[in-house]
């Protein structure tokens, strides 16, 4: 599966589009993290827990987008995003979304 996140395929010319694919995830912040990243925090530094963690989340959403797309044959997606946004105190989404799209053989 080819993934971009520009709108065409170098070298590769789209016959049809298939339509919107995408994957998220809602991720909770864990105590036994939480605690660990208030210190971190108070110190100064990358908060390890929490990159971490949205690494992971990234990750399945990823590949839940992916799997869109094969449920629809695609070949490729195209203009694929990566969006984050705070559901509630503590916790946070990662949406990813592309377009489905065949190529030409």
């Amino acid at each position: 599966m080819i993934v971009v996140t520009t709108d065409t395929i170098e070298g590769k010319k789209i016959a049809e589009t298939l339509g919107l694919v995408n994957g998220n995830v809602i991720r909770a912040k864990h105590i036994g993290k939480d605690i660990t990243a208030t210190l971190r925090h108070v110190v100064g530094g990358e908060i390890k827990e929490y990159t971490e963690m949205m690494n992971d989340s990234r990750d399945i959403a990823f590949k839940r987008m992916i799997e869109g797309a094969e449920r629809l044959d695609a070949d490729a997606i195209v203009g694929v995003r990566f969006t984050t946004s705070m559901v509630m105190a503590g916790a946070s989404e990662i949406l990813i979304y592309g377009t489905a799209v065949k190529l030409e053989r």
